[in-house]
């Protein structure tokens, strides 16, 4: 049985480029890139050079740049860390949206336990956020701003250079996950107006455990874990210099191929999408809106989720669902929900993801594996 990995969006394999570029970095060029020794500096510089690597990559400095655990890592210090600076100054007040990737709502939850007021916009029925009831949401105690890239369930990509020119407006900082985004859109910071991006590199085939936090200079949250003078006084702990070499090198691959790879894919996820809507009671979330070129979100009347992927997985397709399983329950996605979608239809949903490894030969498997499967689902 051919395995087909179509769950791009969770994770990519490590590209060749990425491992080769990290290797000496595990073997022979060891050294602690803090320390001041031959050795050292060569890590030193391994990591200067891979954080002008994404500097470049974003229209942003290398001072600007600061290298975390993952997104995750970084979502957490840019909202928190943001938020607990500007309370000093009176600005307790966040702006968020309902279909945020948990990163982002737990983290913005954290901080309406401590007292913080959280507003949370609505998006409409294609997983857009609308940039004038962000406009409507800002006060003169707002802090901060925290709208995605693009959904990491649906694909769907916000008007975020719109947003970032509200915020500028408003003098509000503008916090932006850009996790599912970074490598495969054009991001360019200073004319999209966002003062703070998050980045992961397992999700353009760098290594897992490294990530990126832009802070506009001036606006840095503050310091988010305390101990050695690492990443500009602001993040202690001994640099993974490996897997900051990885993921630069992934990250400048990535941009290399992003036009082509876009087309692509784009052509892909249409094929796949048309042959899917020839299954009965079969609809396409986010259909209207400008979407990643490689993620289709469905969902399918009368059909578990969690169960279609694991029927899926059976006939050798890995894929995932906006059904979660926790605690012995199982929950639709909240974006979908969020989206007015009725439970049936929430509780019934497929995520594909396509990336850099899937071939055209695979479409035609897809849609005849899912149709398969989902008929047999309902018989």
């Amino acid at each position: 049985m051919r395995f087909i990995y179509a769950d791009n969006a969770a994770t990519t394999r490590l590209s060749d480029t990425a491992l080769k570029a990290m290797l000496p970095y595990l073997r022979e060029e060891y050294g602690n890139a803090s320390t001041l020794y031959k050795l050292g500096r060569s890590a030193h510089n391994a990591v200067a050079s891979a954080r002008r690597t994404f500097a470049d990559g974003i229209q942003a400095i290398p001072a600007e740049i600061f290298f975390t655990s993952g997104g995750t890592e970084s979502d957490n210090w840019a909202i928190k860390g943001t938020a607990h600076r500007l309370a000093r100054l009176g600005k307790r007040h966040i702006v968020t949206d309902n279909i945020e990737h948990h990163a982002v709502l737990n983290s913005v939850s954290a901080l309406a336990r401590e007292g913080f007021e959280i507003t949370y916009v609505k998006a409409d029925a294609d997983g857009v956020v609308p940039p004038q009831a962000i406009r409507a949401a800002i006060r003169p105690d707002t802090a901060l701003v925290s709208v995605m890239f693009a959904n990491n369930e649906l694909g769907t990509i916000q008007p975020v250079a719109e947003i970032g020119r509200i915020c500028h407006d408003a003098g509000v900082l503008f916090h932006c996950d850009a996790v599912q985004a970074a490598g495969i859109l054009p991001i360019n910071v200073q004319a999209m107006n966002i003062d703070l991006l998050s980045i992961s590199a397992h999700k353009f085939h760098g290594a897992k455990g490294v990530g990126v936090l832009y802070a506009r200079r001036g606006c840095a949250p503050e310091v988010y874990v305390d101990g050695g003078e690492q990443e500009y006084h602001h993040r202690a702990g001994t640099e993974n210099v490996a897997g900051i070499v990885g993921a630069a090198a992934a990250f400048a691959e990535a941009l290399g191929e992003r036009e082509h790879k876009a087309a692509r894919l784009a052509q892909m996820r249409d094929e796949i999408q048309a042959g899917l809507l020839k299954i009965p009671e079969a609809v396409v979330n986010g259909a209207n809106a400008a979407r990643l070129p490689g993620t289709l979100n469905m969902s399918f009347s009368g059909v578990d989720g969690q169960s279609l992927i694991f029927a899926l997985d059976s006939n050798g397709i890995a894929a995932s669902s906006g059904s979660a399983c926790a605690s012995g329950s199982i929950s639709p996605s909240h974006v979908l929900l969020a989206l007015g979608l009725p439970y049936s239809l929430a509780h019934g949903s497929l995520r594909i993801s396509l990336g850099r490894y899937n071939t055209s030969g695979e479409v035609n498997t897809v849609i005849q594996t899912v149709t398969r499967v989902i008929t047999e689902m309902r018989a």
